[in-house]
């Protein structure tokens, strides 16, 4: 596999995935069953999000990652295997259906070569997934010290990694919000 999605020169916060949950109203009507469902998109608005979310509609981005005590801090819990998220682009707009295959807690020592690769971004290893990560996470530590309120607060090999593995099972038309649906998301193996 190739080198990052960006060259070097470009912010390393760029080849890196975390997802945000909200709870805003979505701006397309969508079915009952799926108008509930929680909804999150990759990293913040932007370039960012709007290329990890294409990675993920066309399959080559199955996993992502995200920091526990940020999961905490935002009184999210760990996705558990089954649950359905509706995922949205940069403008908001519900974009797909995605389903938890599984998402164990790790050590960031712990996180593998496979998660790596898998998060699609270019990632050759978990050494570099984890160069990449540690750069977007460093950047607002403060923020998360601050809430914390813990100046001290670091990332070490111990530091706890939220390793999801997610299925698109579905995917929604932004402007209309037709659903399309596809083959259930795969047992992780």
């Amino acid at each position: 596999m190739g080198g990052p999605l960006v060259d070097a020169t470009q912010s390393s916060r760029l080849a890196v995935s975390v997802a945000r949950r909200y709870d805003r109203p979505m701006v397309a009507d969508l079915p009952p069953e799926l108008a509930s469902l929680p909804r999150w998109g990759f990293a913040d608005p932007g370039l960012l999000r709007d290329e990890l979310t294409a990675l993920a509609l066309a399959g080559t981005k199955t996993t992502t990652a995200a920091l526990l005590v940020e999961l905490e801090l935002d009184g999210e819990a760990v996705p558990e295997p089954g649950a359905r998220e509706v995922m949205i682009d940069s403008a908001d707009r519900p974009v797909a259906v995605v389903e938890t295959i599984e998402c164990p807690v790790k050590r960031l020592a712990d996180v593998d070569d496979r998660h790596a690769i898998d998060e699609g971004e270019g990632y050759a290893n978990a050494a570099e997934f984890r160069v990449a990560h540690e750069d977007y996470w460093n950047a607002y530590i403060d923020d998360l010290r601050r809430r914390l309120g813990d100046p001290s607060f670091s990332l070490t090999d111990d530091t706890l990694i939220a390793c999801q593995r997610f299925g698109v099972i579905a995917t929604i038309d932004p402007d209309t919000g037709s659903v399309t649906w596809r083959e259930p998301a795969s047992v992780a193996g």
